[in-house]
């Protein structure tokens, strides 16, 4: 028989959340205790959680581990609306890319004071490191541009929080600003001062082959960081991981090391962060409101430390929705955190189409 698990209030969800985020640290018994009331929230209000989870015998009075707590598959999130409160009443929707319609997976955030306390707090630990400011140029559009963006509204708050008054965006209406965008590198080389470059992975690939036939590299100071996030997308021609942060390294003057990628989804609220690349795949890894796992798609059940699989994150910061989410990246569990090996493929790729059949004929009743 498993324990009875009270339902929190939104409020009390949010307060709750806010104080777990901004705690040093969490031990395995605090995020399961989290975790299941979490669960035991989102098994009442979201209805087509609670079905699927119903199918599996999963409710909170049997659930008892984190780990046991039914895992959505992405791709539901473009079929379903999974949301606590009422979609109209979302104070922010962010979606997916791709072109509009219901194609696109959709992410509903009553109050984004959870996702930003996310965001600050893993933020300032892993990529700022100790410093209170840095100046920025980012090569993805801001939030008016793109107001239902996750990566947009990250940052935004990236800008806002860290990023000193001179903090530049290069991607506008009129595609990638590379004048401004080498004046403000010019600057930051003659001044010394450190220089952080945050964008999509895609974006970084036309600066490179703009700079490549003049022969120009750029010498950013030390302690500058280059930032990128979300591949290509088809939207750049697609390099090979050690390629790419050759290039990124050779074009800027920054060591791998200070090469930084963020691993992340509009289907969640919480992001991982590596320590460089000057090995690929490097060891990502999130804070203590975010579990990995990595497990066979077909039987839903763990793999072993060092066998690939197919990632599952249980992210406490995506309260209103569902907090454990089935990946389409295949990963394997390691020291310190998990390796990203891309997106799943044969069997595997299977296993997941299998898993969301499941999941949507289980969920709409």
């Amino acid at each position: 028989m498993g324990r009875e698990v009270a339902v929190m209030s939104q409020a009390e969800i949010v307060e709750a959340l806010i104080d777990f985020i901004g705690r040093p640290g969490a031990d395995e018994a605090e995020f399961e205790a989290m975790a299941l009331r979490l669960f035991a929230h989102q098994y009442a209000h979201n209805a087509p959680y609670r079905r699927f989870a119903q199918a599996r015998g999963r409710t909170p009075l049997a659930v008892r581990r984190w780990r046991d707590i039914p895992a959505v598959p992405i791709k539901a999130f473009k079929d379903l609306t999974l949301s606590c409160c009422p979609a109209d009443e979302a104070e922010r929707v962010f979606m997916t890319s791709g072109t509009t319609g219901s194609g696109r997976g959709r992410s509903y955030h009553p109050t984004l004071a959870v996702y930003d306390r996310s965001m600050l707090e893993g933020f300032a630990a892993r990529v700022m490191r100790g410093r209170d400011t840095i100046r920025m140029g980012f090569l993805f559009p801001d939030e008016a541009a793109l107001p239902n963006s996750s990566l947009a509204h990250y940052l935004a708050l990236a800008r806002e929080r860290f990023g000193t008054p001179d903090s530049a965006v290069f991607v506008g209406p009129g595609g990638l600003d590379l004048d401004g965008l080498l004046a403000a590198l010019a600057e930051a080389e003659t001044s010394g001062e450190p220089y952080a470059l945050l964008g999509a992975t895609y974006a970084f690939v036309p600066v490179m082959d703009a700079l490549a036939p003049q022969g120009r590299r750029i010498a950013l100071p030390s302690g500058s960081f280059l930032f990128d996030t979300g591949g290509f997308k088809g939207q750049s021609r697609e390099i090979e991981p050690d390629a790419f942060y050759d290039g990124l390294s050779q074009t800027f003057g920054v060591p791998r090391e200070a090469c930084l990628n963020m691993y992340g989804m509009t289907e969640l609220s919480t992001q991982f962060y590596d320590d460089g690349n000057a090995a690929c795949p490097p060891v990502k890894s999130g804070p203590h409101w975010i579990r990995s796992r990595v497990v066979d798609p077909l039987t839903g059940r763990d793999l072993p430390e060092g066998e690939t699989g197919v990632l599952v994150h249980h992210d406490l910061a995506h309260f209103n929705s569902v907090s454990a989410i089935l990946t389409e990246d295949a990963g394997v569990i390691v020291p310190g955190g998990f390796q990203l090996l891309g997106r799943v493929e044969g069997s595997a790729s299977r296993g997941c189409s299998v898993a969301v059949a499941e999941f949507l004929a289980a969920a709409q009743g």
